[in-house]
């Protein structure tokens, strides 16, 4: 007879004293959930770091904003590196999560660095006793009779506005509104809305609710995609900050611009007009529109006409009310503003301060066209049609770039788009804006945001090519 086989000493032995038995095997399950939860852990816990750091900004004194806000965007800037190893659909779950909490910080104290929404809700008020905005300032002794104590406070509580007289919380009360007819109606809903006594807070409640909104639908919009770029918009401190805390009705547009560049079966039509919807808000998001017309140079001009009319349409009809009921220009101070802010004169304020750097004075404007002049057809005839929010992210960076805008409001546009795209390199032109207006570091901020977005850009084209 054959003997049996003998067996390999390492598979029959038992195990020595004190040792411990062999482990059974992880499934997988259990190994991805051993990868996934301490990442989960670090992003929770760097939101929460976050969340405290916007409480403390929402509080603290005018001069100690900047470092705390500093801090918040170091915070952020971690949290969305490490949810990149958190998979969907716990992602999806703590960027909205993350997202609320952020949003509601902005809720936690008065306007910390802008008087804006004080004009918001003047020209709110203005409207619901029945007069246009477009036809007196908020100095008009005529409208005396709808001043109250917080927007027109004792000139001894404070440094206030002054006009004949007395004192007001609205910034520029000599000179006539700047926003656009759709911005102005959203005024008037709020104030309608309103309780007795609200103050400042059912702008902040609106823009936090829209903030929602937009982080929702980019959840919605990602999900087929990558729903942890939706934390680029959710998380940004800049969210809380400028759409919550200071209330800029640029929100609005921004909602309008995902909501276009997300509706998908809206079609061109629907795209147009949600677009001319933001830019009867606010005039900037015009600069995302050639981003929907992307392969025009191409031949499809029909289906641009298709984006372009119903657009151009929406922004007409919004104006017509406020045209018959105005006796004033319905542009108000947007000549003024301009002229204000440098736009039409390089030198007078930080505008065009890169091309500065290296141009005189005198060829920064003409400069400053011809880039723009350049990207916009580099979009036209090479931009993705399946992906409008590209080419309409790379025209709006540049206009930042080139530009460098003063106010860091504007850009919540770009932090959008950059939530669409995942292109966060982008995200440094929102930094340079608010390092613009809250110190006098504006210009070598936009330099290095710039720097930030051309390495980017090697990176891309260096692997590519390999």
């Amino acid at each position: 007879m054959r003997a049996a086989p003998r067996q390999h000493p390492r598979l029959t032995a038992a195990p020595r004293d004190g040792a411990a038995a062999q482990a059974p095997p992880q499934s997988a399950p259990d190994r991805v959930a051993r990868r996934v939860w301490p990442r989960t852990g670090v992003a929770a816990a760097l939101i929460a770091a976050q969340v405290s750091v916007l409480a403390v900004v929402f509080h603290a004194a005018p001069q100690g904003v900047f470092w705390w806000y500093a801090a918040a965007w170091v915070l952020f800037g971690g949290a969305v590196w490490a949810v990149r190893g958190v998979p969907g659909r716990p992602a999806g779950r703590l960027v909205l999560a993350g997202g609320l909490a952020v949003i509601a910080t902005g809720l936690l104290g008065p306007p910390a660095t802008s008087t804006d929404s004080f004009r918001y809700a003047w020209d709110g008020r203005v409207q619901s006793a029945g007069l246009s905005p477009y036809d007196r300032t908020p100095a008009d002794p005529a409208l005396a009779h709808l001043r109250d104590p917080w927007l027109f406070p004792d000139c001894a509580q404070g440094r206030f506005y002054p006009i004949d007289g007395a004192c007001t919380r609205i910034n520029r009360p000599t000179v006539h509104t700047i926003y656009p007819p759709l911005a102005e109606a959203y005024f008037l809903l709020v104030d309608r809305l309103s309780p007795e006594g609200a103050r400042h807070k059912p702008l902040q409640v609106s823009g936090a609710l829209l903030a929602a909104g937009t982080t929702a639908a980019l959840l919605i919009m990602l999900r087929r995609r990558d729903v942890r770029a939706a934390a680029y918009w959710a998380w940004c401190p800049a969210v809380p900050m400028e759409a919550v805390n200071n209330a800029h009705v640029d929100m609005l547009a921004v909602a309008a611009v995902v909501l276009a560049f997300g509706a998908a079966r809206a079609g061109p039509l629907g795209r147009g007009a949600l677009l001319g919807a933001a830019v009867a808000v606010k005039l900037v998001p015009a600069v995302v529109i050639p981003g929907a017309l992307a392969g025009t140079a191409a031949g499809a001009w029909r289906a641009a006409l298709r984006t372009l009319v119903p657009a151009v349409l929406v922004v007409v009809l919004a104006y017509l009310p406020y045209v018959l009921a105005s006796q004033g220009s319905v542009f108000g101070y947007l000549s003024g503003y301009l002229a204000e802010e440098g736009y039409d004169e390089a030198g007078a304020r930080d505008r065009y301060a890169l091309l500065r750097w290296v141009l005189p004075d005198s060829w920064a404007l003409p400069a400053a066209l011809a880039i723009l002049a350049a990207v916009l057809l580099h979009v036209l005839r090479r931009g993705d049609p399946d992906r409008p929010w590209r080419g309409a992210l790379v025209l709006t960076g540049t206009a930042f770039l080139v530009l460098t805008p003063g106010f860091p409001w504007y850009a919540l546009l770009i932090v959008a788009l950059v939530a669409l795209d995942g292109r966060w390199e982008w995200l440094g032109v929102p930094v340079a804006g608010a390092v613009a207006y809250l110190t006098s570091a504006g210009t070598p901020a936009y330099a290095a945001a710039a720097a930030l977005v051309a390495g980017a850009w090697v990176v891309r084209q260096h692997r590519m090519s390999s």
